[in-house]
């Protein structure tokens, strides 16, 4: 007689974090539970507590090494709000920089490193070769522009943020240090080539998604809700009103960060340390959302370059909006490269990029409670600081990618452990031969 079956797998590889997976099936090979455990605590809002505003700036981006540029621009911003300052616009521009820079950077590691070999070698392809190092031997070339597009965002944010990883350079009020003119010049000379590779990363990506186009329209297709920031509607990853859209593609919120607490709820799984945010208006677990590339893709109205714009048209002539389609998460990622890209591009042949006026000479601080939000690649990040009369943090609330995503990751696993242990629908699937056979 079958017995009840418990897949487990632990570590998640090809994960940027840590996280094990835990499929239960029933004597019959139902599904009957697809949990996305999260084993860990990081107690980071209590690390906060009792420090001085500015070395929250300096503490946050220890919480992630794949994306602590964001963190630590998150944690500026609610320092700023806590004690009413606006920075001059330069070293808005500025953050911007090195905001985009991370955005392209990350990007292109997710696309190529962590997606890419599934799609190169085929879904089914032994996992021996089926691998990063493989696309390295046997694509040679596309790993070379793979690098190359890591290497100048990472670059970048070192020239920027003093470090390529743990900035340093973002105060409340500004930034520590201007960029030079010869440092300008130097990043401008790199730029077509930046713009070549981009191309062929979207040449790419189209094969892939025209390619695999019944995986990516059938497989794991999850309907939620969506979380991502805009600016008058158009994506924005470093200000702006967070927009909600529910599944039928209807946006339902539009709304400031400091009224964040009227739309996020947290619900405490048993299974997991990271908790599952979702809309509270539609309640646990109807209003479960999904932030990152798809989800910023899907709430804007428009992206804010010519050449993404036309990105994001292609996109949506393929699989509409809102897509509830996980694996065109891919798609949505290199649109937002090609944004990236642009933006780069923009800010350095803005003179404001040279400026020395980067930084307020009055700053004090003060008691108040402020709301810092801005999009990591991997969704939206809020930083909320309450602090007393000394600038000393009593409290400190982070929302991050992990909670905003991992409950739409659970559903997503769901449908597809459905569709494989029961439908058995991967079997009908028409899949193209692979790019590179091994």
């Amino acid at each position: 007689m079958a017995k009840e079956k418990t897949i487990r797998v632990d570590p998640v590889t090809r994960l940027e974090g840590h996280g094990a997976l835990t499929i239960k099936l029933s004597e019959d090979g139902k599904v009957k539970d697809v949990q996305f455990n999260v084993g860990s605590t990081r107690f980071f809002e209590k690390f906060l507590e009792g420090r001085p505003m500015e070395e929250a700036i300096r503490i946050a981006p220890r919480i992630c090494g794949i994306c602590p540029i964001p963190h630590h621009l998150a944690s500026t911003k609610a320092v700023e709000a806590a004690w009413d300052i606006t920075p001059p616009e330069p070293a808005i521009k500025l953050r911007r920089l090195m905001m985009e820079a991370k955005q392209l950077s990350s990007h292109a590691i997710h696309f190529y490193a962590l997606a890419a070999p599934d799609f190169v070698f085929g879904p089914f392809a032994d996992p021996a070769v089926r691998n990063v190092a493989a696309i390295l031997k046997h694509l040679p070339d596309v790993a070379v522009q793979a690098i190359k597009l890591m290497e100048f965002g990472q670059e970048m944010c070192r020239t920027v943020g003093a470090k390529a990883i743990h900035p340093t350079t973002a105060i409340p009020g500004g930034m520590l240090s201007p960029l030079s003119e010869q440092e300008r010049d130097e990043w401008v000379e790199k730029v077509p080539e930046l713009l070549e590779n981009i191309d062929k990363t979207v040449d790419l990506a189209k094969k892939v998604i025209t390619d695999y186009v019944d995986v990516v329209t059938k497989v794991a297709v999850t309907p939620t809700y969506y979380l991502g920031l805009t600016n008058d509607g158009v994506l924005d990853i470093y200000e702006g009103n967070v927009r909600v859209m529910d599944p039928d593609g209807k946006i339902v919120a539009d709304f400031e960060p400091s009224e964040y607490t009227k739309y996020y709820g947290e619900h405490v799984p048993n299974h997991s340390y990271a908790t599952h945010t979702y809309f509270k208006p539609a309640g646990y677990p109807d209003g479960i959302w999904r932030a990152n590339t798809l989800a910023r893709c899907n709430v804007a109205d428009k992206m804010a370059t010519p050449l993404a714009q036309e990105a994001l048209e292609e996109m949506r002539e393929l699989i509409g909006r809102p897509s509830h389609h996980t694996f065109a998460f891919h798609y949505a990622r290199v649109v937002e490269m090609v944004q990236a890209a642009e933006w780069i591009k923009s800010l350095l042949e803005d003179p404001d990029i040279v400026s020395t006026d980067i930084k307020l000479s009055d700053v004090e601080p003060k008691a108040g409670d402020g709301v810092g939000i801005v999009e990591a690649p991997r969704g939206t990040l809020l930083h909320n600081y309450e602090c007393d009369e000394e600038g000393i943090v009593v409290k400190a609330n982070l929302i991050v990618a992990t909670n905003n995503n991992i409950a739409g990751i659970e559903k997503s696993l769901m449908v597809a452990a459905k569709q494989i242990f029961e439908d058995k629908a991967h079997e009908d699937l028409k899949l193209p031969e692979p790019l590179v056979k091994t």
